[in-house]
């Protein structure tokens, strides 16, 4: 999406952890940009509506409880600008979906403007 200004949207990220790994982190698995409250939630409810069939019972009864009353309350929280959290644990794994309010900076047009003279000593890599 082009900007020329700031813009109000969401930032959305999926996180996995492994419950039985008492030093690890929580994994970044997937990021979102949406620029409307509904756009943010549907991106967790095509999530867990694509991964419900995978999922032990508890966890896929976690996803439809999210999906028929969860949602709406998100839906509202968002449209208050609100962080929200959506999780489900699945075995031995939590899967947590983050929704939070931000402003999109546009980044700055580069064409016809001269580039800093660091920026003509990078040499990409090849693949072989």
């Amino acid at each position: 999406m082009l900007m020329d200004k700031p813009q109000r949207g969401f930032w959305c990220e999926c996180w996995t952890q492994d419950l039985n790994d008492e030093t690890g982190w929580p994994a970044l698995r997937a990021s979102f940009d949406a620029y409307s409250a509904p756009q943010a939630d549907r991106w967790v409810a095509v999530a867990l509506r694509t991964i419900s069939p995978a999922l032990d019972p508890d966890a896929s009864d976690e996803a439809w409880t999210w999906l028929y009353d969860g949602r709406i309350d998100t839906r509202r929280a968002l449209l208050r600008m609100e962080a929200c959290t959506v999780s489900v644990n699945h075995a031995s794994t939590r899967i947590t979906w983050t929704i939070r309010p931000v402003v999109f900076l546009p980044l700055a047009h580069r064409q016809g403007v001269q580039l800093p003279a660091c920026a003509y000593g990078f040499t990409p890599r090849t693949t072989d």
